[in-house]
């Protein structure tokens, strides 16, 4: 049992002295077994780190391959592997059930560092002459390789040696993060009475990590209302509200939102001329978007009474902001106003709901009262 013992620690010995470590940083190379084209030696042990600029994969290919056969390569192999994953574990002279060869296939990393050990056991029962291989660094085409999709390009990648770059189509801009399209969306203004409001790109995706800003102005003494079409797709979350994309909406001194998800808000009327609709977007996501459309109604002024003798054109149950009438009289009257005569007059629905002037009253010309009372002294 001693001499075991002591057989053990020997062999574990020549182990560990005959076990050493190359590093290989060049983009392409040669690795050979111990001692190749000659025998390897037992007991050995060699690890060969190769390292590559990143943006490149390492193709390791094997140009002779003869190394002792044992089940599931329990003696001496070749073994490749990065730094989590084993890439191959090779023995023997042929592929069989139990022990694999590299035969003519290459082995591509997944990145840029590659691991190959030769390990060797303590005896060999027939000369086995080893390894002969190479390796090259490859251009990785991030563009259709890339796994990490958080990693890929929003539009357009571009693929060069040892590496890639994003852009974006026209009217979006490239983001800090070298890969995120976002849009510059920050002075949409909207001064007509109606009008149609969207997200960037509605109803396709709208991009991501952008910040915009649509206001309504309109002149004091409108009222705008806002209505949201029923395809409505904001990123939300199940439990917190609204904290990766959203609406604001600010009227005034008051303020709605955010809003999110797959349900759009009703109709609201904001009870102001001056809107402000902030949409935000994170840095992820896909989803399609809205869109709005906005009308304005003016401040209404009471209904108007036509003078006795006149008529009031346009004649309306309601008047609002802006509307304009014109009063006049019968044949035989005239307008009076400020004791001055005329044709027609002219008031308008202030921004206040109120008119711009009194109605005035029709009056009958001179003229018209002498034929008047001529016309009865003849029928008398």
């Amino acid at each position: 049992m001693r001499w075991l013992l002591l057989y053990h620690a020997l062999c574990f010995s020549l182990l560990k002295a005959s076990a050493h470590t190359v590093e290989l940083n060049d983009m392409f190379g040669h690795i050979q077994s111990p001692g190749y084209p000659d025998s390897y030696p037992s007991d050995s042990e060699v690890m060969w780190n190769i390292t590559v600029p990143e943006g490149f994969r390492i193709k390791l290919y094997f140009m002779h391959f003869d190394l002792e056969s044992s089940y599931l390569c329990e003696y001496d192999y070749v073994k490749v592997e990065t730094e989590d994953q084993v890439l191959a574990n090779f023995c023997g002279r042929e592929t069989t059930d139990t022990e694999q060869t590299p035969g003519q296939e290459a082995i591509l990393s997944p990145g840029s560092f590659m691991s190959i050990t030769f390990r060797s056991d303590f005896s060999n029962e027939e000369r086995y002459t080893g390894f002969d291989a190479h390796y090259m660094a490859m251009d990785v085409d991030e563009c259709t390789e890339r796994e990490d999709e958080e990693l890929s390009c929003d539009h357009y990648c571009h693929n060069y040696i040892g590496g890639y770059y994003c852009s974006c189509r026209f009217g979006y801009l490239l983001h800090t993060d070298n890969r995120t399209c976002r849009v510059e969306c920050s002075d949409n203004l909207f001064t007509q009475r109606t009008g149609i409001i969207t997200s960037p790109d509605f109803p396709n995706p709208y991009p991501k990590s952008s910040e915009c800003f649509y206001t309504i102005e309109l002149e004091e003494g409108f009222r705008v209302s806002l209505q949201f079409e029923d395809l409505f797709d904001i990123e939300d979350h199940p439990d917190v509200s609204c904290p990766y994309d959203y609406i604001k909406i600010k009227a005034g001194l008051k303020s709605l939102g955010p809003f999110c998800g797959e349900k759009a808000p009703g109709p609201i009327n904001t009870q102001s001329h001056s809107v402000q609709i902030l949409f935000h977007s994170d840095n992820s996501g896909e989803n399609r978007g809205w869109k709005l459309s906005y009308s304005a109604a003016g401040n209404e002024c009471p209904v108007l009474q036509p003078p006795v003798h006149g008529k009031i054109e346009p004649l309306q149950a309601k008047y609002s902001f802006k509307d304009q009438v014109l009063i006049s009289c019968d044949t035989g009257y005239k307008v009076q106003k400020d004791n001055v005569e005329m044709d027609t007059f002219q008031v308008e629905c202030l921004k206040d709901g109120s008119w711009s002037n009194k109605i005035p009253i029709c009056k009958g010309t001179e003229i018209d009262l002498e034929s008047e009372l001529q016309s009865e002294q003849v029928t008398e």
